[in-house]
């Protein structure tokens, strides 16, 4: 069942991704995944392949190389039951599709291993993940402009998402964010990001670690009348992230998004309602 549940996500979700899905990063991921049974299964190659099975066939998975590939599918299986997006899914299985790749390319060849190995770090360094490009009423903050906005109306709440653009996690939460932005927003109610990759000082002003070993990206804090009254994470007393899933229901719940919305609407009458959102266009930052 656990292997099944990422594929009906992806099935569900088909006519949203389809878009992503054919984008060159991730056609040549696809690919890059496959390599190892490509090269093992195709005739006139693994025709001159190594091979441990009793009976001598090239062209089919001896034991060991089906126990990595089981070992590979329990990890993906580990991994995508916290995975919240499709893009998550996906993420977990070419991630973990290109190690064992690695492990059976080495195993099989050590120049064969190499030469994979190369082109992952090639295309690591080369290809990033497509950044989310769809709808979302959101403010994009820099380190000069997010003091003032989040403290010019204190009748405004404002939840503020502190990312990085190198972050998988921030990718992976772009879509599920932006949806909340569409639901919730409105004049007391607005929705902000700021990239702390970018802006190091307003990383320290707002105690949000841009290190990979703190698990805090992203972090989503709650300011009203300017000042913090909740984040998600939180952070333990050694700076690390208290483990919490950003799924869209969590963060409702958390931070009691229906409840502030219909308070907010108070405020939406006396400064009007939101503006027609134009399909595909962004709040620019400011």
């Amino acid at each position: 069942m656990a292997l099944l549940t990422p594929l009906f996500a992806f099935l569900y979700h088909l006519p949203q991704v389809y878009k992503w899905l054919l984008k060159p990063y991730y056609v040549a991921s696809l690919f890059m995944s496959v390599a190892f049974l490509a090269v093992r299964k195709t005739p006139g190659i693994c025709d001159r392949l190594a091979t441990q099975r009793e009976d001598g066939n090239s062209c089919d998975f001896d034991w060991r190389e089906v126990e990595i590939l089981m070992f590979l599918s329990a990890i993906v299986m580990m991994k995508n039951r916290r995975a919240i997006t499709v893009e998550q899914h996906v993420g977990n299985i070419i991630l973990f599709s290109k190690v064992a790749n690695v492990i059976l390319f080495f195993r099989l060849d050590i120049r064969m291993g190499l030469l994979y190995l190369t082109l992952c770090i090639v295309f690591l360094m080369t290809c990033k993940p497509p950044l989310y490009m769809g709808p979302e009423y959101i403010k994009y903050f820099s380190d000069k402009t997010i003091d003032d906005e989040l403290a010019r109306d204190g009748r405004v709440t404002w939840i503020v998402e502190f990312f990085a653009n190198w972050s998988p996690e921030c990718q992976s939460f772009a879509s599920v964010y932006a949806d909340l932005s569409l639901k919730y927003n409105c004049a007391g109610l607005k929705f902000g990001k700021v990239d702390i990759g970018r802006y190091g000082e307003v990383s320290k002003k707002y105690k949000v670690s841009a290190s990979p070993l703190s698990k805090q990206l992203p972090s989503l804090v709650l300011f009203q009348g300017g000042k913090e009254v909740m984040r998600r994470p939180q952070v333990d007393k050694k700076g690390r992230a208290v483990s919490w899933s950003f799924t869209e229901e969590n963060i409702i719940r958390e931070f009691n998004l229906n409840e502030l919305y219909q308070k907010s609407k108070k405020l939406s009458k006396t400064r009007g309602d939101k503006l027609p959102l134009t399909d595909g266009v962004k709040h620019v930052q400011v």
